[in-house]
């Protein structure tokens, strides 16, 4: 129920204030899960090669209603859902190992963090997949701990529920898929252990193997499929290798971290301290951290203590992705000085919050055998700190929401720009545009998909290309785009309109063709 209080407070804030689609990738998110069902071509196919589909099948239902795709309310539900069920997974896994005293503190921290409980009013993935995270672990533990115990059908039940939430995050993001098999390793060595392949939870993990094992499977073969080639999400011309090509500036240096686990790990962690701290507190936090999962190393090592040290994973996930999978994360702390992805640090918040737990309670019992009447001042102390911590970071404005204030300051008034233009076309008519960059100007118009020919139009997009004025009644290039060039090579029939220019932003022109099927044809009137 607080959970549920604080993320309606932070809508209620963030709302009012435009902050849903400061993100990109929001939008773009938002894009995917309305043009399953709004587009020429509406179905499963309109899912992508790139991004995973669990997220924007979530969204679908919400980004039906048109008003609720334009203002950002169809990606902030599911991802509010998330953000209570998350905070309620965590309480449940401190629970396991710490009394009450320690797992509100781990709580705490986590649910006030403002970083979080912005993203939560996102279209962003962030939510989703850390209450993916958390709620995998709590199964896993569950799981463990029965199976230790010779209570096998509750460990065959835990682990089936761990291996639908797990099937999930591997079509959330790709880090789910390492995780996913960690988990299946750890549940291998308890079931090895236990001997007990012949009982329930033997059973449950062969079904577990088959679900988390089926999973990228199937998303080879869409690829396969759908693109020509099984790895296109990693190589592919929207992969981020193929991005970081086509936007590195010749002779220039690499983004830090390139090549480097070591820096790549670093920046990392600067980068997850920065979003649950603030600057000068930092470091600080981090030996806290430290502290923390040292002491539930030392004190429960024998308590099944192996989930907590799971959601460690981040860290050396994100240091390789970084160095050798061109993921780069830019700070205002460090060269170059930028935001840039900043919001993969939030992955850290379970364990740091946990740690920070194990922490407390920790000294919570050194105090009770020492100073017995003082005891309740430490917990107190705790929380005191962590409501000052959350409060100095919103006073500073969270590290995520920082990036997504200044990577919109020229995106968002060029789409504004671009859609009082859109607004101004006649309300039929279809429209022959590119789409992938600036989808937002469509959503804030209120423009359904269907009426665009787009590069996700895989009957007619080619043919359109190859004849624009005989395609559609209007025609919209940005510089450069696939639609420009084809208006260069093939301009017969089409009057130019109207121009749309933004600082830092490309130029948008507006053709009319006198060419169209009659039926389409719009007056000069």
């Amino acid at each position: 129920m607080v959970a549920a209080l604080l993320s309606v407070l932070a809508f209620g804030y963030c709302f009012p204030r435009d902050m849903l689609l400061l993100y990109g990738d929001a939008v773009a998110h938002l894009h995917i899960a309305r043009r399953i069902i709004d587009s020429l071509n509406p179905g499963i196919r309109q899912i992508g090669s790139v991004w995973l589909p669990f997220p924007h099948l979530l969204m679908m239902p919400f980004a039906a209603r048109m008003s609720w795709w334009q203002n950002g309310i169809a990606g902030a539900i599911p991802s509010m859902a998330c953000y209570v069920l998350s905070v309620a997974g965590l309480w449940r896994l401190a629970r396991h190992w710490l009394r009450p005293a320690g797992a509100v503190v781990a709580t705490m921290f986590f649910a006030l963090n403002p970083g979080l409980l912005y993203m939560q009013t996102t279209a962003m993935t962030e939510p989703l997949f850390l209450c993916q995270m958390i709620w995998s672990a709590l199964f896993l533990t569950v799981y463990l701990r029965a199976v230790g115990a010779g209570s096998y059908r509750l460990g065959g039940r835990a682990l089936t529920a761990c291996g639908i939430i797990l099937v999930t995050a591997i079509y959330t993001r790709y880090d789910g898929w390492i995780f996913a098999c960690l988990i299946w390793l750890i549940a291998l060595r308890s079931l090895w252990r236990a001997r007990a392949w012949h009982s329930r939870a033997g059973g449950a993990f062969v079904l577990f193997t088959a679900m988390i094992a089926t999973a990228p499977v199937l998303w080879f073969a869409w690829n396969a499929r759908q693109y020509g080639d099984w790895l296109d999400f990693m190589r592919g011309p929207y992969s981020a290798e193929a991005i970081e090509i086509r936007t590195a500036t010749p002779g220039a240096p690499m983004y830090p971290g390139w090549h480097s686990m070591r820096v790549a790990g670093l920046y990392f962690l600067k980068t997850a301290e920065l979003g649950a701290a603030p600057a000068r507190w930092a470091d600080l936090l981090l030996v806290l951290v430290i502290g923390g999962t040292a002491a539930a190393i030392l004190k429960w090592r024998r308590r099944c203590i192996l989930p907590f040290l799971l959601l460690w994973l981040p860290l050396p996930f994100y240091a390789y992705s970084m160095a050798y999978g061109s993921v780069p994360i830019f700070i205002p702390l460090w060269w170059p000085h930028s935001f840039y992805n900043t919001r993969y640090g939030m992955e850290m918040l379970p364990v740091f919050a946990l740690s920070l737990g194990f922490l407390a309670a920790r000294l919570l019992t050194r105090s009770e055998h020492r100073w017995p009447r003082h005891a309740p001042l430490v917990l107190l102390a705790a929380m005191v700190l962590i409501m000052v911590d959350s409060i100095a970071l919103m006073r500073t404005t969270p590290l995520v929401l920082q990036e997504a204030i200044a990577n919109s300051r020229t995106r968002i008034p060029f789409e504004q720009a671009y859609a009082r233009a859109l607004e101004q076309l006649p309300p039929r008519g279809e429209i022959l545009v590119w789409t992938s960059d600036h989808i937002g100007a469509f959503q804030r118009a209120g423009i359904p998909l269907r009426r665009t020919i787009n590069e996700t139009d895989y009957y007619q997009w080619k043919a359109a290309l190859a004849h624009p004025a005989q395609s559609a009644v209007f025609v919209i290039t940005t510089d450069r785009d696939a639609v420009a060039q084809a208006v260069a090579a093939h301009p017969e029939g089409l009057k130019l309109l109207q121009i749309v220019c933004s600082t830092g932003q490309p130029c948008v022109r507006f053709y009319r063709s006198d060419l169209a099927p009659r039926g389409d044809r719009i007056s000069p009137k």
